[in-house]
């Protein structure tokens, strides 16, 4: 049973959560810290770790290093790994080619138009 001060910490937790996806438009792929990934998803901090120690999350994609101490973890994709990476992996490798042709560096640039 939980207590009063860690129900309002998990509340907490997730209001951050909702905050940073509550512009869907602006940002469809959000990154999070471990203990609002964990929550999400289930599985705990450690368990996080070790999947991407092993490679199952893969660093660039499933998440990021920000510094020596920072890890943050792209919930959408996390996310829908953990729905299809044993039932349909396709459908997960296709997330993951919807978020690469997302990112501003993979956008043709625009070229003038001369007048």
């Amino acid at each position: 049973m939980q207590t009063k001060v860690e129900s309002q910490k998990n509340s907490s937790d997730m209001d951050k959560f909702t905050n940073t996806t509550s512009n869907f438009d602006s940002q469809h792929y959000p990154f999070v810290n471990k203990q609002v990934a964990s929550k999400l998803t289930g599985l705990s901090g450690d368990t996080l770790k070790r999947y991407r120690l092993q490679g199952k999350l893969q660093k660039d994609i499933h998440w990021v290093v920000l510094n020596s101490r920072v890890v943050r973890y792209n919930i959408t994709l996390v996310l829908d790994w953990v729905q299809n990476h044993i039932s349909n992996p396709n459908a997960h490798l296709r997330a993951i080619d919807n978020y690469l042709a997302y990112l501003p560096s993979n956008q043709r640039k625009r070229r003038k138009t001369r007048s």
